[in-house]
């Protein structure tokens, strides 16, 4: 972004960053004249994008009446989010800025399929925008977290181990038809309101323990260039945000570390079919069969997890065992990426696990990877995937050059 190349995208990009909040800083950053900078913002102004705030403190550069703030205007638009589970599920209408307008969280079972899944979800959007009021012409796009590796480029699950009947389904097409059969919108074509270019309801699908990592990194440590979350729940997963961005690698499958082989995993069977991985012997749905096999009933890992808030024993010995193997696992993952934040999240989270973690972490992997490292749980809770989805559909929607785009459509 140099000179006269900075558009009203870039403009608007610098104001909800906080780089530059005021005309007088947009000149400075930008390089562009004072008229030049009038014109871009204008544009943003009329697509109902930007709104000024009360003036700074103090007085302008150049003497006189302190400036005016720009601010995003975050109310001309919302977003749909939702977060899948193995048996239930989370979604929200969220303001973009990632005010919770409306939420509600149900049974849905992911083993169900995705058309019934999705049909459901859809309907649960609709009745969330009558609760929040908001209209369905302003949803500007959809967020999906799901349980299994996606390839970002399509918004499909590839082979994922917990999801059956959902490899290579267009999870984007059937959240569309569900949102329009339940609002009888038609699918997020362009309008004033969101602005919006014609085409398809933007839907945006990635993985759970992605879309957590992403949430937690930008609501709690906007400044840590290195964060990693794992979520140990019925499987195991881990998302990565290098420098505000999501890692996915090559093709979506970053961070599926449950299915590292392990030696303790040893002709145990995991849900992938294969034997040996770490989510065989330490996620939740392992604990809840060892705990099965002992004579405590247990399904899921929500069920380990309720366990071990009573402090039941024999969970909690297993629970810091299980730890111990993934803190094994994370002493590569911590000496590789040398993040600055390790977030524990999901079921398993709890004291007894974190201490099983540190234990083996601390003494496996390099103490220069570790000397600053912080090592928390989750501050989001189980909203962090909703917070991550919104987010990403926001940062997807206002992205400078698609920013210019969708004003070019909306003839501004």
């Amino acid at each position: 972004m140099a000179g006269n190349q900075a558009s009203a995208g870039d403009l608007l990009h610098l104001v909800r960053s906080g780089t530059a909040t005021t005309r007088g800083a947009l000149q400075r950053v930008t390089g562009l004249s004072r008229a030049t900078v009038g014109q871009r913002l204008d544009r943003l102004f009329r697509a109902g994008w930007l709104r000024e705030g009360a003036p700074g403190p103090g007085v302008s550069p150049l003497g006189g009446r302190p400036s005016v703030r720009l601010e995003f205007e975050d109310r001309h638009a919302v977003v749909l989010a939702a977060d899948l589970e193995t048996r239930h599920a989370r979604a929200a209408v969220l303001g973009l800025s990632g005010e919770l307008l409306a939420e509600h969280t149900g049974p849905l079972r992911v083993e169900d399929g995705p058309e019934a899944v999705l049909g459901e979800l859809g309907l649960w959007f609709g009745r969330l925008l009558e609760k929040s009021g908001a209209s369905p012409d302003t949803v500007c796009g959809i967020g999906l977290a799901v349980p299994g590796p996606v390839d970002r480029g399509s918004g499909r699950v590839v082979q994922p181990p917990i999801m059956p009947g959902w490899d290579e389904y267009d999870i984007r097409g059937r959240i569309r038809r569900a949102f329009a059969e339940a609002t009888g919108a038609g699918g997020g074509a362009g309008d004033t309101a969101t602005g919006l270019a014609p085409g398809p309801l933007p839907v945006l699908v990635d993985n759970d323990a992605n879309l957590m990592a992403y949430g937690e990194q930008r609501a709690g440590y906007p400044d840590c260039s290195a964060f990693a979350l794992v979520k140990v729940s019925t499987g195991i997963g881990a998302g990565v945000v290098v420098d505000g961005a999501i890692y996915r690698g090559v093709d979506g499958g970053a961070g599926d570390i449950g299915h590292i082989r392990v030696p303790e995993g040893e002709g145990v069977l995991c849900a992938c079919g294969s034997y040996g991985c770490l989510a065989a012997v330490a996620s939740g749905r392992a604990l809840a069969r060892r705990l099965t096999e002992a004579g405590v009933p247990a399904s899921s890992g929500s069920d380990v997890r309720f366990l071990l808030a009573d402090g039941h024993p024999e969970a909690t010995g297993l629970a810091r065992e299980a730890g111990r193997r993934v803190g094994e696992v994370l002493a590569t993952v911590v000496t590789l990426l040398n993040p600055g934040v390790l977030m524990i999240a999901g079921d398993l989270a709890g004291t007894p696990f974190l201490t099983g973690v540190r234990e083996l972490l601390y003494q496996r992997a390099l103490p220069r990877s570790t000397a600053g490292l912080e090592i928390v749980t989750s501050r989001l809770g189980e909203r962090a995937a909703l917070a991550g989805a919104g987010a990403l559909v926001v940062e997807h929607l206002y992205e400078p050059a698609r920013a210019e785009r969708r004003l070019a459509a909306m003839g501004l």
